[in-house]
């Protein structure tokens, strides 16, 4: 995951992107006294949504199972982050296996 300076596209976040090689997926603003193409909505909002699916589980692993990662070294952090993961597997899994099938 790479975090930029800003909720917007900028020439300094997308060389950011550009030296680490990756593809930018960071939403355009409109343009000063102009209406936003909708071109450009259509991908801001679809990328929105992506953006929400993803950081729903994020969420849900902070608030239900309280994660707060406060540990000392990178692998204590990699294999805590690891069990929240897996506990939310299970738990969707759980959640999906109890599901009727649809008729």
């Amino acid at each position: 995951m790479c975090k930029t300076i800003g909720g917007y596209r900028s020439k300094k976040n997308e060389a950011f992107l550009a030296k680490g090689m990756f593809t930018s997926h960071i939403h355009q603003k409109r343009q000063p006294r102009r209406p936003m193409p909708e071109r450009i909505a259509r991908a801001n909002a679809k990328r929105s949504a992506v953006r929400s699916a993803v950081e729903h589980v994020f969420a849900g692993q902070k608030h239900r199972m309280r994660l707060v990662v406060r540990t000392i070294g990178i692998a204590r952090a990699r294999i805590k982050i690891g069990m929240a993961n897996l506990a939310y597997n299970f738990q969707r899994l759980a959640w999906l296996e109890g599901r009727t099938a649809p008729a």
